[in-house]
């Protein structure tokens, strides 16, 4: 069975700009795809790419095997919710909804009937009648998920759909989305440049960084593994060791990445450290503290879980960590 959509060589230049270059990637079928990283990165690109509104420089698109190539937006089973939802003001919720149908041909009653379904389908039953301008943030969400929906797409592109939301409704629409996918089975392409979103939803996740993807896995690999500085800097924000640092903690000059929250503070001297370090500064999170330290000029990061000890500015403290958690990276 071919993949929902195969990236082949794609390559998409701006005149000198490379946006995306030379990706080469493949989504299953049914999958939650995360495309991760920061502004500037190829992530929207690509999906665009997909999605019809930019064609390649080069390389090849397929979905679920049919090259892409001359297929315009509207002939391709996909459809997209996009950031700022797109919604026709002066329309009610069924109509905003239903407006693909109608494009399409579709009967009043019948496209009607589907909107109502795909209204239902994301928690808006009973919303039809209401304006966009009615609705919440989190609600006009709902409403643009439920246009894409209704088409029945194979493959649904979200770009970056929960960005304008509070940070209380954006983790409540990760679950609903997460539980929507499962629900329906259909291929999800997600772009965030949040990379808790992504770890929490994807099943697997690419790692963009100046139009390449510098990782694609699961996302405990990718966490847990990270292939290169960037993504470990990126995907958690975690302590990158230089290699002068890590030969001599680890006897392999390879950059390094370890995690802030693997690493274990000790009072000076205290048997089991490995390093040495100085409190620069802490702060206050609410289930942990992180602490900023100092280590032979080196700026690393510590979490703390609440109720631990915390060391005051100034002080000099040990550092300690297992082994295998300090985890070396080949790639640059």
């Amino acid at each position: 069975m071919p993949a929902a959509v195969t990236f082949r060589n794609v390559s998409r230049h701006f005149g000198a700009v490379r946006a995306v270059d030379d990706v080469t990637v493949e989504i299953a079928e049914g999958e939650f795809f995360a495309m991760l990283g920061p502004s500037g990165s190829g992530k929207t690109t690509c999906l665009r790419l997909v999605a019809g509104f930019e064609q390649p420089t080069a390389g090849e698109i397929a979905v679920f095997g049919q090259n892409m190539a001359g297929v315009p937006p509207y002939r391709r089973p996909v459809n997209t919710v996009f950031q700022d939802y797109a919604l026709f003001p002066h329309l009610n919720v069924r109509d905003n909804v239903a407006y693909g149908l109608m494009i399409a041909g579709r009967g009043r009653a019948e496209r009607h009937r589907a909107a109502e379904a795909a209204l239902e389908l994301v928690q808006l039953p009973g919303y039809g009648d209401r304006k966009p301008g009615q609705l919440s943030g989190g609600q006009r969400q709902r409403v643009a998920l439920a246009r894409a929906l209704v088409l029945e797409p194979r493959v649904l592109l979200l770009d970056e759909p929960l960005g304008a939301l509070d940070l209380k409704l954006r983790e409540q629409m990760q679950e609903e989305l997460k539980a929507l996918q499962r629900k329906l089975g259909i291929t999800f392409v997600f772009v965030t440049h949040d990379q808790g979103e992504a770890l929490s939803m994807a099943d697997r996740v690419a790692v963009f960084n100046q139009g390449r993807i510098a990782q694609v896995g699961a996302p405990s690999d990718v966490y847990d593994r990270p292939a290169t500085p960037f993504v470990a800097d990126f995907v958690g924000s975690s302590n990158v060791l230089p290699p002068e640092v890590t030969g001599r903690l680890a006897g392999r000059r390879l950059p390094a990445s370890l995690r802030p929250e693997l690493v274990r503070i000790l009072p000076p001297g205290a048997a089991g450290s490995l390093a040495t370090a100085r409190v620069i500064s802490t702060q206050f999170h609410g289930a942990v503290t992180r602490v900023h330290l100092s280590m032979d000029g080196l700026d690393l990061a510590a979490l703390l879980p609440r109720g631990a000890r915390v060391p005051e500015e100034g002080a000099a403290v040990g550092l300690s960590w297992d082994p295998d958690d300090l985890h070396l990276m080949d790639g640059t």
